[in-house]
C-alpha cells in the first residue's frame, strides 16, 4: 500500500503519509519512450533516401510526443501528498493536491473517528475523518481494498491514542 507510518513520531512529524500508487517507475516511462521511438521508425527504414520519409516522420515523432506529454501529465497528476500529523493531542491533516491550494485540517485526537462509508460516497469504501464539526477524506485516490485497509489501520490508532494508558 503506498502509505508509510512513521514508527517513532516526533511532534510536527506526520505520523502517517499517503500517495497515489505509481504503477511505472521512471526507468519504466524512459523504456517506454524508446521503444515507441524504436517501433515508429522501423518501418522507416525501408524509406530511407526517398522523400516519402519525411512525410511520416513528423507523424512518429508526433506520436512519441504525444505518449511522453501523456506519461508526464501523468506523474504530474500523481504528485499528491497527505500528512496526518499528531502533535500533543491535536491532529493535524495536510492534503498538498497535484495543482490548487494546500488543505489543512486540524482536531483534538479525542473528537476525532473513522469512517468508512461503503455507498454514497464518490467512490465505494470512501474514507473519512469527522471532528471539530468538519468531515473530510482521506486517502480518496487509493484504490478501494487500500481504503478498507486505511480504515482499519486508521481506526487502531485513533483508538491507541485516546484509550487511557494505566
Amino acid at each position: 500500500m503506498p502509505h508509510r507510518w512513521t514508527p517513532q513520531p516526533a511532534p510536527d512529524q506526520p505520523v502517517l503519509t499517503l500517495w497515489p500508487h505509481r504503477s511505472l517507475p521512471r526507468w519504466g516511462f524512459a523504456a517506454m519512450i524508446l521503444f515507441a521511438f524504436t517501433m515508429g521508425t522501423i518501418p522507416l527504414y525501408g524509406l530511407l533516401g526517398s522523400v516519402a520519409l519525411w512525410g511520416i516522420l513528423p507523424f512518429i515523432l508526433v506520436m512519441v510526443g504525444g505518449l511522453w506529454w501523456g506519461l508526464e501529465r501523468s506523474y504530474k497528476d500523481g504528485e499528491i501528498l497527505e500528512e496526518l500529523t499528531l502533535a500533543d493531542d491535536i491532529l493535524h491533516l495536510r492534503h498538498t493536491p497535484a495543482r490548487g491550494a494546500v488543505q489543512e485540517w486540524d482536531c483534538n485526537i479525542y473528537w476525532t473517528r473513522a469512517e468508512l462509508h461503503a455507498h454514497g460516497g464518490p467512490v465505494s469504501n470512501y474514507v473519512t475523518l469527522a471532528g471539530n464539526g468538519r468531515t473530510v477524506e482521506i486517502g480518496s485516490f487509493l484504490s478501494e481494498d487500500e481504503r478498507k485497509q486505511l480504515y482499519v489501520e486508521l481506526d487502531d490508532f485513533l483508538r491507541a491514542n485516546t484509550t487511557p494508558q494505566n
